[in-house]
């Protein structure tokens, strides 16, 4: 199956597996565990890719300024569909504001 190809600015979802006792509200396929003191759920991450190296790694940014390396053909990275970038649009950064490298000593 053909996919289209991350590039530089892309908004990006990523699908994150958590465990804890209190799942929050944006938790998603949450499944209990055997002994039922732990749930085990999905988050959902707003990111957008900063760079693409060509060794297939993409540095993605989180809405706090923090970077991580993310293989292309992670099954759990997608691009964001368009109702993500119209109603979710706050919950991803911004490409034109970053606070990390704004500050300076």
């Amino acid at each position: 199956m053909w996919r289209r190809p991350f590039e530089s600015q892309n908004l990006v979802v990523y699908r994150k597996t958590k465990i804890s006792r209190r799942p929050g509200q944006r938790a998603r396929l949450v499944a209990p565990a055997e002994a039922g003191e732990e749930y085990s759920y999905c988050v959902d991450k707003f990111w957008i890719i900063e760079s693409v190296a060509p060794d297939g790694f993409l540095v993605v940014k989180t809405r706090r300024g923090k970077r991580h390396h993310i293989r292309q053909n992670d099954p759990n990275l997608r691009h964001a569909s368009l109702r993500e970038r119209l109603f979710s649009r706050a919950r991803f950064p911004t490409a034109a504001f970053d606070p990390v490298d704004s500050v300076r000593c």
